[in-house]
């Protein structure tokens, strides 16, 4: 790494920082490596009932096994398609309805308790009503990812809006900006950070939704294999299943971020 028009001070700071970022990556992979041997350690020398923990070498033969049958890659992309799905329309709905907050203090004031209380609301509950409504299939496993997500989406950002000082708008107000020019310009840009943030979080809010459909209706996809494991007591899909629903969840939130890190890095030139 080349450094130019630095002071060897900074330079000296740069170097310590990616020490720093290097040494808690490799503590991160080593904690999780460690937590691996040990596990299978403790399968192999009986500390654990092997049947009931299982054992990450039975969860591999388990993974090559659902691969050589074709059946991984596809569950895998049907509970991908409908994360994707819930993910988009949810946080598409979500800064739609944050801006229609923000826009009338009035409808701000009306919704306020009713988002509240949605949020609160396990949505688990409304399942039996969405799959008599849509039906059961892929339509009411996106509902129900759109439905976790979407609330959380608008009061994130909702606050992230409400945050911006008044005096700013009261200026540019003072040069003549419209309510629309306001927002283009004063309040979006200045709640990117915010929104993208709330990207990441429902990364993991829609897989939730989704799972949580799959429990209930579906006939395909992860969730549906860890409900089967469970039911059969085939614990070793069952990990396997949970495990691949960790690589999905890390592989969608490092495209956010990856995404982010491109905006920053074009807003910045």
């Amino acid at each position: 790494m080349r450094y130019y028009k630095y002071s060897n001070e900074h330079i000296a700071y740069l170097r310590k920082i990616k020490r720093e970022s290097f040494l808690v990556k490799l503590t991160q992979i080593s904690v999780f490596v460690g937590l691996i041997i040990l596990w299978e350690i403790a399968a192999q020398f009986k500390w654990i009932d092997s049947f009931i923990m299982s054992s990450p070498l039975r969860v591999y033969k388990t993974l090559v096994m659902l691969n050589n049958s074709g059946q991984l890659w596809s569950n895998v992309w049907v509970t991908v398609c409908e994360t994707v799905c819930g993910f988009v329309l949810g946080t598409t709905l979500g800064i739609i309805l944050a801006i229609l907050v923000w826009w009338s203090e009035f409808l701000s004031k009306v919704l306020e308790p009713y988002m509240v209380v949605l949020n609160a609301l396990p949505k688990v509950a409304l399942g039996p009503i969405i799959i008599v409504w849509v039906g059961a299939g892929v339509k009411s496993i996106i509902i129900m990812a759109l439905l976790v997500s979407v609330i959380i989406a608008t009061i994130n950002i909702m606050a992230g809006f409400k945050s911006i000082d008044k005096e700013k708008i009261l200026l540019m107000k003072s040069f003549g900006a419209s309510k629309i020019q306001v927002l283009f310009k004063l309040i979006i840009p200045a709640n990117i950070s915010s929104i993208i943030s709330t990207l990441k979080i429902n990364v993991g809010m829609s897989l939730i939704g989704v799972i949580t459909g799959e429990f209930l209706v579906a006939s395909k996809g992860v969730g549906y294999l860890i409900v089967y494991g469970g039911q059969v007591f085939k614990l070793d899909l069952v990990m396997a299943g949970i495990f691949v629903l960790c690589v999905i969840a890390t592989a969608m939130y490092l495209a956010v971020a990856t995404f982010e890190k491109i905006y920053l890095r074009s807003s910045r030139k």
